[in-house]
């Protein structure tokens, strides 16, 4: 009195067949403006289209747009950095010198390294057009580098005022010299 093995489970049935494809019911309407005729159409014709390569002047555009994308890069990050400056205080704590460490050692490896940046962008059509673009980005460096001496002002260690070169001012010789004459 053997039988077989017992059936699947319901779910298991369910997971191993595809749905049923349901009928469109005929008293739904489609959208205005849908066509399910000009759909499928649409969707054959994308399959046989064939992308064309793009032109020259098409890519120096697009060189050109993303060159001008990096060159703003630095001032999109400056009112970030002044915010956190800002909220560091002008206290000499590890926090705060590190941060001021960092806006001045980002700009400057950037700036040394200018040329670098846009030698993937230079071609014949934007060589003469780069030009301004360089010019932006190394203009937007020199801003966050300003910003890093406003900080290191703020924090006082830029010698701005005359007791800050004391060590180098040699005493005054006076014309005159007073004598107190009461004992």
């Amino acid at each position: 009195m053997e039988s077989g093995p017992p059936p699947p489970p319901r779910w298991v049935i369910d997971l191993s067949t595809p749905p049923a494809s349901k009928p469109k019911s005929g008293n739904i309407q489609d959208p205005p403006g849908y066509s399910s005729l000009a759909t499928a159409k649409r969707s054959a014709a994308a399959k046989e289209q064939v992308r064309k390569a793009p032109t020259t002047s098409e890519t120096d555009t697009l060189k050109l747009k993303k060159s001008w994308e990096i060159a703003l890069a630095p001032a999109k990050a400056i009112p970030m950095n002044a915010i956190m400056m800002y909220m560091s205080g002008n206290s000499l704590q590890i926090f705060s010198i590190m941060m001021v460490f960092m806006l001045f050692k980002n700009p400057l490896q950037a700036l040394l390294q200018t040329n670098q940046v846009f030698t993937r962008y230079e071609t014949d059509g934007t060589r003469g057009k780069l030009w301004m673009v360089k010019g932006v980005y190394v203009l937007m460096n020199l801003v966050a580098l300003a910003l890093g001496v406003w900080k290191v002002n703020g924090m006082g260690l830029l010698p701005t005022t005359r007791s800050d070169w004391l060590a180098w001012e040699t005493a005054r010789e006076p014309l005159e010299q007073t004598v107190f004459a009461f004992k």
